[in-house]
């Protein structure tokens, strides 16, 4: 994993890659460590760190606006400081988001670009959606892009402008390493020469 990450990480520079909440049961705290050594940030560690409305919210509120004023105004009852992300799919929404920051006070501190980087049938990506919502927003807010984020995107990605990429695949689609204790040494001896391992 950490040679992968490595790769996405550096790939991604100047943005850095993160990886979502997404973990195998009970390892949550060794996949998030793994990603910090991978040279990759985590994103939170899990639903009480960080409020992050997402499509379900935003659709249960009836509309962005109604989702995020219900945050800034929960935070505010319950006198909590955390930081706030807000999930948009459309730059109709992130220009809704941005009108709604500069005529109120909120807590939000970034807002995620899902699935604006979309596939080309050639392979490619068009980022050029991605790339609009980083310059509407303008350095307000962090930035974090997600959806269709691969080794062969994140550098396309990356060079957008972003601040952050995140692939939940980091943790959630990680292959485990086939590794075991032979005990029979003679066996394992011509096991590993019929095979060509050892």
């Amino acid at each position: 994993m950490c040679c992968f990450l490595q790769a996405m990480a550096d790939l991604a520079h100047p943005a850095t890659i993160l990886e979502t909440r997404k973990t195998a049961p009970t390892l949550r705290l060794v996949d998030k460590w793994a990603v910090l050594i991978g040279g990759g940030k985590n994103h939170r560690m899990g639903l009480f760190d960080m409020v992050m409305i997402k499509d379900n919210h935003i659709s249960a509120a009836e509309g962005i606006i109604n989702a995020i004023r219900s945050v800034d105004e929960y935070l505010g009852q319950k006198n909590l400081q955390m930081e706030v992300e807000v999930e948009t799919r459309t730059l109709e929404e992130v220009n809704e988001v941005l009108q709604y920051a500069s005529q109120m006070k909120t807590s939000l501190t970034r807002i995620m670009l899902d699935n604006m980087v979309v596939p080309l049938p050639n392979g490619d990506v068009d980022v050029s959606m991605l790339k609009e919502a980083v310059q509407l927003i303008n350095g307000r807010f962090e930035t974090e892009a997600s959806g269709n984020v691969t080794i062969e995107t994140v550098h396309k990605i990356g060079q957008t402008g972003v601040t952050y990429i995140s692939s939940g695949a980091l943790t959630h689609s990680v292959k485990a390493l086939d590794i075991s204790l032979k005990i029979d040494m003679e066996l394992a001896l011509q096991v590993g020469r019929r095979t060509k391992r050892a």
